[in-house]
């Protein structure tokens, strides 16, 4: 059984939403996977450790086709392939551990033959119950599951029959509210009360699908005391003014409030003159005017008009006054109202003609001021409690509304009550199911921690890891060529020390030869079949420099050749190439069918979408299995690139400024070795085009990031250019060194050296 394909991954990682291509031949049994760092090897080898300790990731989507079978990511602790992770987690898991002991390695002492076979034993028993136990938790998710859907069936059938607009809290029932008053009611001796016959079902529907009616305000309003303000008004009508009166201002109204204006106009502008005829003002007539008008007058057409404006006030305040429309009120309502308010509007109009009465009076006396004058007009009688009586029928609509709601909230609680009460039958059932499911699952858990722990305590009395312990000491000097590092044996596994004192400070490089040949070594633990396992190395040479790297693929070689199936996964362009001169000479690579061949050659490519990065695994670039440096692959992408007519998407780019400065750097330390120190110190003493040189440096600078391709974060026009300055790069290499450059285009373009070339 082998690890086929990664079928999905989804916002796993880097891995935004990858799915196996069609055209991707499936993993063989040798595997090869190269690609940068940030591209997704880590998250890869994480997904492979899930898978060897069994564990469910806690994010992403994810689906593994193992042999015939497609695992989910809710199933990995069901799938019981052998795997074995070489990565960062393992380093600090079983390696470098806070606690400073290296887990040990166990094999078989000979006096323990009888112990172990006792031990086999109970691993077969033991898989047989790891079986039963599976098969318990998966019944348990599936009564689970048939519980939980009969919950949500049951509250989308009341939430369908309960709600309503304006909207109530049955527009929300979902499970939660079902299996709560489920729960109330399991507790009750008896249920019945709440089941309903046909006919009261259907009288509480109707009750439930009433339309309900807003509440309405009372009218706050008084009307005016008609009695008092007719006496101020006949008050005011005997009144009389005292002054010098001229005849025929007296019997002529119009013309005495015109000549009323005009005195006003004349004392205001102190006029000479008559502002009508320019005429000099004779003083005398001036002195009779002012006589006629006198203070007392003025005061007293003052005092009428406020009254006249109250008046009006209260006639427009009788006029606004505005009633419910009928059709706000309950039916049998809505005739005491029509009554009511017809009563009202006669009232209103009986007291409103009344104001204009004595508004009329007041406009009269402002015409005589100087004559006392009656008023006879007799006070109108009315009912000025017809408003209460409105309001009575208002306060009636409103208990009616506040009955409604009471009505429709038990008969929407009377028919959940039913529904409830008749599902709980049902609802027992699969309780019981779940219960049932539960004790089997919770003794098929209980039987495999048993036999887990005796083949624990037998593991125990027959563990000597004193002899993978000296093996790996040997492993150690040979790779480092001394004996000052060693791991010595404790109880529960090694110690690493330096000269028999506890190692500190190791180097990277010490870490990473510790934790490698470690892990190679752990693969004769009996607990691993290597020959049907899975090994995973995750950049085993990390930290190298070139003599130990060359070690360490002597060492995995000779590890890892008999696996059932390996994956090495690495950004190191040199071991790379060590590991694909490997592959190729396996016996069957030739084969022209690539389904056919051991090996299979895989690349990470990581690409910048809107939401970020984004990875996906996909079949090795030709140009990386055509060459034999990395100076080759990066020469001919960039060529590739810079001379191709097609204009790629900006997002594509990204990846250009890291290839372009590796390019770059390689080609000067060959041509410029004398001259140390940075890019542009190199740069500036090519005779070039400066203002290109300036341009090539620019587009390195601002957006490649050490060998990672970063996240973009600087001005998107430099990207926008990266064919064009492709090209000048091209032409500075060529300008340096024509020959080398013309054979390295004649390599990428198989003869063609011309087709191509820079203008």
């Amino acid at each position: 059984m082998a690890i086929r394909k990664i079928t999905r991954m989804r916002d796993y990682g880097v891995f935004r939403d990858f799915t196996w291509p069609q055209d991707l031949p499936e993993f063989g049994r040798y595997n090869l996977i190269y690609g940068w760092n940030g591209t997704g090897k880590t998250t890869l080898s994480r997904l492979f450790r899930h898978l060897e300790k069994q564990q469910n990731p806690t994010k992403g989507k994810l689906s593994v086709t193992i042999g015939d079978t497609d695992y989910s990511e809710e199933q990995f602790e069901m799938c019981s392939i052998p795997v074995r992770v070489f990565n960062r987690d393992f380093i600090a898991e079983a390696v470098f551990t806070t606690n400073g002991e290296v887990a040990p390695i166990f094999v078989i002492g000979e006096r323990n033959v009888e112990k172990q076979k006792e031990v086999d034993k109970l691993k077969s028993q033991l898989d047989d119950e790891k079986d039963k136990r599976d098969k318990a938790r998966a019944k348990l998710r599936e009564v689970e599951g048939t519980l939980d859907r009969f919950c949500i069936d049951r509250a989308r059938e009341i939430k369908n029959v309960l709600s309503s607009s304006p909207a109530n809290r049955y527009n929300n029932y979902n499970k939660g509210d079902f299996r709560a008053k489920v729960d109330s009611f399991l507790k009750e001796e008896s249920i019945d009360h709440y089941l309903l016959d046909d006919v009261a079902k259907d009288r509480r529907k109707r009750q439930h699908l009433a339309t309900p009616k807003d509440r309405l305000s009372e009218i706050t309003y008084t009307f005016p005391d008609l009695k008092s303000l007719y006496e101020e008004i006949r008050a005011i009508l005997s009144r009389t003014v005292v002054s010098s009166v001229i005849a025929t201002l007296r019997d002529d109204p119009d013309l005495a409030s015109w000549v009323r204006d005009g005195l006003s106009k004349h004392k205001d502008r102190k006029a000479q003159t008559c502002l009508f005829c320019t005429q000099p003002l004779p003083p005398q007539r001036l002195k009779e005017l002012e006589a006629h008008f006198s203070d007392e007058y003025e005061r007293f057409i003052s005092e009428i008009d406020r009254k006249i404006n109250d008046i009006e006030n209260l006639i427009r305040g009788l006029d606004n006054l505005t009633l419910p429309n009928k059709a706000e009120f309950y039916d049998d309502l809505s005739s005491d109202f029509i009554r009511a308010s017809d009563t009202f509007n006669q009232v209103r109009g009986v007291v409103v003609s009344a104001l204009q009465k004595l508004k009329g009076a007041l406009s009269q006396k402002k015409e005589a001021v100087f004559e006392s004058s009656d008023f006879t007009e007799e006070i109108p009688e009315y009912d000025s409690n017809v408003l209460e009586v409105i309001n009575a029928v208002i306060r009636k609509h409103n208990t009616t509304c506040d009955e409604f709601s009471a009505r429709v909230s038990k008969a929407r609680e009377e028919l959940e009550n039913d529904a409830v009460a008749s599902s709980l039958d049902e609802y027992r059932k699969l309780m019981e199911a779940v219960a049932a499911a539960q004790e089997k699952a919770r003794k098929a858990e209980s039987s495999v921690s048993s036999l887990e722990r005796k083949i624990g305590t037998l593991e125990r009395e027959i563990i000597e890891h004193q002899e993978p312990a000296e093996r790996l000491n040997e492993d150690l000097q040979k790779y480092l060529g001394h004996s000052e590092l060693r791991l010595d044996v404790e109880e529960t596994g090694y110690r690493i020390t330096r000269a028999g004192e506890i190692a500190s400070g190791l180097s990277e490089g010490e870490r990473t030869a510790i934790a490698l040949l470690y892990f190679l070594r752990s693969l004769e633990d009996r607990s691993f079949d290597l020959e049907h396992g899975v090994v995973v190395l995750d950049d085993p040479v990390s930290s190298l420099d070139a003599n130990a790297l060359f070690s360490a693929f002597g060492f995995i070689r000779e590890r890892t050749q008999n696996a059932g199936q390996l994956f090495i996964l690495t950004h190191n362009f040199t071991f790379f190439r060590q590991v694909r001169n490997w592959f190729h000479h396996l016996k069957g690579q030739n084969k022209k069918d690539v389904n056919l061949r051991p090996a299979r050659f895989f690349m990470l490519d990581c690409s910048i979408e809107q939401d970020g990065r984004c990875a996906k695994l996909q079949w090795l670039d030709p140009l990386l299995e055509e060459y034999e440096s990395e100076y080759h692959y990066l020469f001919a992408y960039i060529y590739r690139t810079a001379m191709g007519s097609r204009q790629t998407e900006l997002q594509q780019n990204y990846v250009l400024p890291n290839i372009a400065r590796r390019l770059l750097e390689a080609f000067l330390a060959f041509r410029q070795p004398q001259k140390a120190g940075e890019l542009w110190q190199k740069v500036k003493s090519l005779n070039f085009d400066e203002c290109k040189k300036v341009r090539i440096l620019r587009f390195l600078h601002t957006h490649s990031h050490h060998g990672e391709i970063g996240e973009p974060e600087h001005d998107l026009s430099v990207l926008s250019e990266a064919q064009a300055v492709l090209k000048d790069l091209l032409n500075l290499m060529r300008s340096e060194d024509e020959e080398h450059f013309l054979a390295m285009v004649s390599l990428v373009t198989a003869g063609n050296q011309n087709e191509n070339e820079t203008n």
